[in-house]
């Protein structure tokens, strides 16, 4: 299994070179992973863990928050993150 991204490895994707945006881009990971989770549904903190794919899902939820929160919104809309989800969710909305 993998771990969580980093704020080091957001930076590389943002390429955000400066240290003037860390506590920024900290808030930023956080919230893309407890986003990642939300999706997934009943994730256990403790027991769950991530692989490849939702750890890259979390990355490019960062980056769709941080650079256009419109689309993070809408994630699910988003081809690239609903492809690194897929096969992941355990609820499903009820329409």
């Amino acid at each position: 299994m993998a771990e969580w991204p980093d704020a080091d490895e957001l930076k590389q994707v943002l390429d955000i070179t400066s240290e003037d945006w860390d506590e920024t881009v900290g808030r930023v990971l956080a919230s893309a992973i407890t986003r990642v989770k939300l999706d997934v549904g009943n994730w256990v903190e403790g027991v769950d863990e991530p692989d490849d794919s939702l750890v890259q899902a979390a990355l490019r939820m960062a980056e769709l928050i941080s650079l256009r929160p419109e689309v993070a919104a809408g994630a699910v809309d988003d081809p690239t993150y609903r492809r690194l989800l897929y096969g992941h969710r355990r609820t499903f909305g009820v329409a």
